[in-house]
């Protein structure tokens, strides 16, 4: 394996460089802290006092840090960053959690002096960064990513080319964005079941058993929507906005507040005003695909593969 070097070792970065260390790589590591750096240097691990330090020492470079801020620091400080340090076909993977506007600007100033720069992100957490367990996505040069990707492997086990530089770090944010308005949608939803009687462990018990409970998240997109298919419909949108509709009320005579219900309400009430009542609930989606001005339809054979393929 190539020599790596490694900044950050905060909640994640600390296991992913424990990780290289125990698959035997060569690695140098830097932080803001070096304290965070003391089990790591107690395994054999190298210290660098400075990005640039670490650069030159290095074949491949990885970050780990809190945002765009200080990935672009790291990265660009013609004094003490990498880009002082780093010897021309160096590699960074930046695994952070970035912006794409700063990632594309890195690649750019990068590619003007031979020096090449991939956007990672990684979606597993600490409990999957300890294990190897994680997901990591990657925008870039897809030779680059296919010639150094050993290094990633050595710390998620699901690695996957998304597309140009930028394309993980938009995949990463469609991720965790979804995830959290999925939470704050459960939390409304939940708090009306409780207040409306149901105990909370009951509730819990009974919901995570629905289609909804039993089904991956993102896989639901791959019914109807990827496909732009809404008819025949598995379940009619009057049907679902008839639901709705009921969950909305239940909220109202409880007394509890149900802001994204509603937004979900109006848009299923603008889809039955498109005269859609008798099509898949789902082609609600498509007035959101209006708004954005995008349009896409995938091969149902395409889709498909991607579900087989785990």
């Amino acid at each position: 394996m190539k020599k790596i070097g490694f900044i950050g070792l905060g909640t994640m970065g600390a296991h992913f460089a424990t990780n290289l260390i125990k698959a035997g790589t060569e690695i140098t590591v830097h932080d803001i802290r070096r304290g965070s750096a003391d089990t790591h240097l107690s395994a054999g691990a190298k210290w660098a006092d400075t990005p640039r330090e670490l650069a030159a020492a290095s074949e491949v470079i990885m970050t780990s840090l809190p945002g765009p801020a200080e990935v672009e620091a790291v990265a660009l400080d013609e004094t003490d960053g990498l880009i002082a340090g780093m010897a021309p076909g160096t590699v960074l993977f930046d695994l952070s959690t970035n912006a794409p506007t700063t990632v594309r600007h890195i690649h750019e100033v990068f590619a003007a002096r031979g020096l090449h720069c991939l956007d990672a992100p990684v979606s597993g957490g600490p409990k999957g960064a300890a294990s190897g367990k994680l997901a990591i996505w990657v925008g870039g040069d897809e030779t680059v990513f296919s010639t150094n990707r050993t290094a990633l492997d050595t710390l998620g086990d699901q690695v996957r080319y998304i597309g140009p530089i930028g394309a993980g770090t938009v995949a990463k944010l469609v991720h965790n964005a979804a995830g959290y308005a999925i939470q704050t949608a459960l939390a409304e939803v939940f708090s009306a079941g409780v207040k409306a009687g149901v105990e909370p462990l009951a509730l819990f018990a009974a919901v995570r058993q629905g289609v909804r409970g039993r089904q991956r998240t993102f896989d639901s997109l791959s019914e109807h929507y990827l496909i732009n298919q809404y008819d025949p419909p598995d379940f009619a949108l009057r049907l679902a906005h008839k639901d709705v509709a009921l969950a909305a009320d239940l909220g109202r005579e409880f007394g509890v507040p149900m802001r994204l219900i509603d937004l979900t309400l109006a848009d299923m009430a603008e889809a039955l005003d498109r005269g859609w009542g008798d099509r898949d609930s789902r082609v609600a989606m498509c007035l959101q695909q209006e708004r954005a001005d995008v349009d896409f339809t995938l091969d149902p054979k395409d889709v498909q593969a991607v579900l087989d393929a785990d």
